[in-house]
């Protein structure tokens, strides 16, 4: 029996025979029409009982059997999303100013510079991210644990969403940023989460901490 993560499943609910879901990784949410192809195909060759887009924009293949698992990861070509463990998540990201008339910031740029980076990084807790070209944060920035959404004069960064059991609403760490100052501040984040966070999600350490004195660490004024 195959553990969650492992080779990039994620176990299902079965009443016969246990089966598992499996979600490449999708950078983004963008997929190409010949991914889009091979992933039908794939589905189609191997009978998979669903095909399920998540709610973290990832294409998942349902009903795979565990002697399935590597047949359907070389059909796809395809690199393993991190979905389940203790990491940083796919980066949820909005359309941004190539597709949306509202985006004021270039969402996709910044979400693609994000997953590359902190996409399956190990952390203390589970790890969410969104980035939003707007205040009207599409990428739920409120219940993220790291979100940054663009305004005219630049990015605004929170901190501290929590959308699970006890949901909470992310807090405004800093407003304003240019793009090279929101990446680093993200990376000042993480890194500050790491070595405070006692194996708790971020809002829980925010809570913990007190966001004042995160600020007062951070050097932000």
């Amino acid at each position: 029996m195959l553990k969650d993560g492992e080779k990039g499943v994620i176990r299902q609910r079965g009443k016969e025979e246990i089966t598992y879901a499996i979600a490449p990784h999708i950078p983004c949410g963008l997929v190409t029409p010949d991914q889009l192809i091979n992933l039908g195909k794939v589905a189609r060759k191997h009978s998979v009982s669903a095909i399920k887009i998540t709610s973290a924009a990832r294409i998942a293949l349902v009903g795979i059997t565990e002697d399935q698992v590597d047949k359907v990861w070389q059909d796809l070509g395809m690199d393993p999303g991190h979905a389940t463990g203790l990491c940083v998540r796919s980066i949820k990201v909005c359309p941004g100013i190539d597709y949306c008339r509202l985006a004021q910031q270039d969402s996709l740029r910044m979400g693609m510079l994000l997953d590359k980076t902190y996409h399956g990084m190990v952390l203390p807790s589970k790890m969410k991210m969104g980035v939003s070209g707007c205040k009207v944060q599409c990428a739920e920035n409120c219940i993220k644990d790291i979100s940054l959404y663009g305004t005219q004069k630049g990015w605004t960064l929170m901190i501290g969403g929590n959308g699970s059991a006890r949901p909470r609403l992310a807090d405004i760490l800093m407003e304003d940023l240019t793009f090279d100052e929101a990446r680093a501040m993200v990376d000042s984040v993480v890194e500050y989460y790491k070595a405070n966070s006692k194996r708790e999600r971020m809002g829980r350490m925010v809570e913990r901490i007190g966001l004042e004195t995160i600020k007062s660490h951070l050097k932000i004024q």
